[in-house]
């Protein structure tokens, strides 16, 4: 059995977006954000502390990476956008490692303000197997290190003038916001303001609190258990619904939701939406997900995709992150994505025969 009509216009969009991908121009994105450093120790842990019930990770190796708007940023290059990072990090050792190893990349650090005697994000993740068996790894704790002082009104002007200043001509402008103080009221409504001004789409990654820094921006990325909580809260009857009251509300013209094993779905302004499955028949890890889908969207602008090649696109960016051996050191890169959209082109020619 041949691929029928949908079938043969499905697998030439994934092709056609492996394209997209060879042939993207390298274009400009402004990227505004909290900046943080991802910490990894790995172990075994086999037995439980004699004087408390939890297990004693017998540690093997640890490893570090940039997250967060940085991970963002590494991602827009990888896939052959230029970033413009703004953000702000400490004085400290993980700020420089910050630094090293986006600067190892390439990706420009001309905005990132450095501030004296400021402690920079850490996020440090415990991450153990039992020795005896051969299994993936596993969560044991999280623990965040995290400046809670407010960032002086001097460093965030700084940084907005500097993000404004480079909008012209940027294929898109995104606001990567984990609540830690870069993404304030005023500063959002400035850049929003003038990307619109300049006819930048804006891309945004609120807090579930933050909505109201993200009116009329042109796309809203969030997870699915996101808008589950919104859905409770709004009192509506399905994600749908709760999408569409959502875009209403605050005036946004797309809403990107990631299900993880369910796939991308977006939702537009005009009720015209577009859903992509996921093809993974293991999920490994969910870690960077939302920043991988920012990317995604940024590709798409740059690349003047339609809704539909976006949800692809998407997609597959998502389940290079989904799909991922392992938590740490994982880089979107364009040859993952391109890899992936073949992956499933290919999929969809062996289904039919």
């Amino acid at each position: 059995m041949g691929m029928t009509d949908a079938d043969l216009e499905a697998h030439d969009r994934l092709m056609g977006l492996v394209g997209n991908l060879s042939d993207l121009p390298q274009r400009d994105v402004v990227l505004l954000g909290d900046v943080m450093l991802d910490c990894y120790i790995h172990g075994f842990a086999d037995n439980l502390n004699s004087r408390a019930p939890v297990p004693v990770l017998k540690e093997t190796f640890r490893e570090q990476d940039v997250g967060a708007a940085a991970h963002v940023a590494r991602g827009l290059w990888s896939l052959g956008l230029r970033p413009y990072l703004y953000g702000v990090i400490g004085d400290d050792d993980a700020g420089a490692s910050i630094l090293d190893a986006l600067n190892e990349e390439h990706v420009d650090t001309d905005g990132l303000v450095v501030l004296e005697g400021r402690t920079t994000t850490v996020k440090t993740r415990l991450l153990a197997s039992r020795q005896s068996l051969v299994t993936d790894e596993q969560l044991m704790l999280r623990w965040d290190i995290e400046d809670d002082r407010p960032i002086p009104t001097e460093a965030l002007d700084l940084m907005i003038d500097q993000a404004i200043a480079r909008l012209p001509g940027a294929a898109a402008v995104i606001l990567s916001d984990y609540g830690l103080g870069v993404i304030t009221d005023e500063g959002a409504t400035r850049v929003i303001e003038a990307a619109k001004q300049h006819g930048v789409p804006v891309i945004a990654d609120p807090k579930l609190t933050g909505f109201h820094r993200t009116r009329d921006v042109d796309w809203v990325v969030m997870q699915s258990h996101g808008l589950e909580l919104m859905r409770r809260r709004l009192g509506v009857d399905g994600g749908r619904d709760a999408a569409q009251q959502l875009l209403v509300d605050h005036d946004w013209k797309h809403l990107l939701v990631l299900a993880g094993s369910d796939g991308v779905t977006i939702y537009e302004h005009n009720g015209n939406d577009a859903h992509v499955d996921c093809t993974l028949s293991t999920l490994r890890q969910m870690i960077g997900l939302i920043d991988a889908a920012a990317v995604a969207i940024a590709v798409a602008l740059a690349a003047n995709l339609d809704v539909e090649g976006t949800a692809l696109l998407a997609n597959a960016c998502s389940e290079c992150i989904l799909g991922a051996d392992g938590y740490s050191r994982f880089a979107l890169t364009r040859e993952d994505v391109m890899e992936r959209l073949r992956e499933s082109a290919w999929n969809l020619q062996i289904s039919k025969r």
